[in-house]
């Protein structure tokens, strides 16, 4: 559907459409072809009549806070660390920008920070068309070289750039900025931000997790650091505990099977390092093949080794097809799991040639 004028945002620069109503009919996507834009409607509106839009307000003003959020924050990491904002993408539930420039996690930070304060200072956002001479003087961002009449979106201290997106009347309607997350891409990074009631919702959200987990370790939720820390020095000694003991009990088995040719030994479960180190004993005390298998009934985990060290897929193979397995390996060991009671472990290997 295409009107003679319309208030609704096509999708375009990586902004999704507004959405809302025309005569009360749902407007579900609205886009731009050839300088026409066309809405798409839940049904049909009659040619030449006169409609009414309403536009989705908190859809709308959602992506006014992340548009203008993503301008203040380019602008600043722009003009600071000599980049480009090369991609822009705002999503259903976080916004994406690439830079083409390696940004380190501290200097998002310290850009985010900078951010912040021009939004508490609520500076009105400027928007301009100036003529060709005045454009030509002017210091702004684009992604691409411009012609014809050009939008200007200026942010006091922080960003001047070319944009026909939609933005807040002042800096202080985005509310915050949070980055997220800057990561390694491509030539440069990818940063994800939220903005707004967006971030707001966010912030609250991880708080709230945040001070569960610190009731959980009885701490404040500016706490946890210190406890996990704590809480990690004492797994790893029990890790170190258990492993000795483990050693104990896996020399003392492996010492039943001394002088033996081969061994299948069962044990409740285990993780499969744990499993390696046990064929790893047995190994030394067996002088063919060695198999543990270490789980419950219907799933083990296993690890298979020849004390001479020579080939041993075939049998892994064999063993896999036979018990619903996977896993494999090379110079004589193999580990991985099957789908078997201890019963067919056992017909596999009495039948093993």
């Amino acid at each position: 559907m295409t009107l003679d004028r319309t208030a609704f945002y096509p999708e375009g620069g990586g902004q999704p459409a507004d959405h809302g109503t025309l005569n009360g009919v749902a407007v579900t996507d609205v886009h731009e072809k050839d300088g026409v834009v066309v809405h798409t409607v839940e049904k049909a509106v009659e040619i030449g009549e006169n409609v009414t839009g309403i536009i989705d307000w908190a859809r709308r003003f959602d992506h006014m806070q992340q548009h203008s959020g993503e301008h203040i924050l380019s602008g600043i990491l722009c003009r600071d660390y000599h980049c480009d904002n090369v991609g822009f993408h705002l999503g259903a539930d976080t916004v994406t920008i690439d830079y083409n420039a390696d940004i380190s996690w501290q200097q998002a930070l310290d850009a985010e920070r900078k951010a912040n304060e021009v939004i508490w200072a609520d500076a009105p956002v400027e928007i301009a068309f100036p003529s060709p001479a005045e454009l030509e003087k002017l210091d702004y961002r684009s992604k691409k070289e411009l012609t014809g009449q050009v939008r200007i979106v200026t942010f006091p201290e922080a960003d001047c750039c070319a944009c026909c997106g939609t933005h807040v009347l002042r800096a202080g309607q985005v509310g915050l900025i949070k980055v997220l997350s800057c990561q390694k891409f491509r030539e440069g990074v990818r940063m994800e931000i939220l903005s707004g009631q967006r971030a707001l919702s966010y912030l609250g959200h991880v708080y709230d997790q945040a001070r569960s987990a610190g009731q959980r370790l009885s701490v404040k939720p500016d706490g946890i650091l210190p406890a996990l820390e704590r809480l990690e020095s004492e797994h790893a000694a029990l890790k170190a505990r258990e492993a000795a003991m483990e050693d104990q009990l896996f020399q003392s088995i492996a010492g039943s099977y001394a002088g033996a040719e081969h061994a299948l030994v069962f044990q409740p479960a285990l993780r499969p390092d744990s499993v390696r180190r046990l064929a790893d004993a047995l190994g030394h005390t067996c002088t063919g093949l060695t198999a543990v298998f270490a789980g419950e009934e219907g799933h083990y985990n296993y690890a298979l080794l020849r004390a001479d060290g020579t080939d041993i897929s075939s049998t892994v193979k064999a063993l896999n097809a036979a018990l619903h397995g996977r896993g494999g390996g090379r110079s004589g060991f193999a580990q991985g799991s099957v789908q078997a009671t201890e019963a067919e472990i056992r017909n596999f290997f009495n039948n093993l040639s």
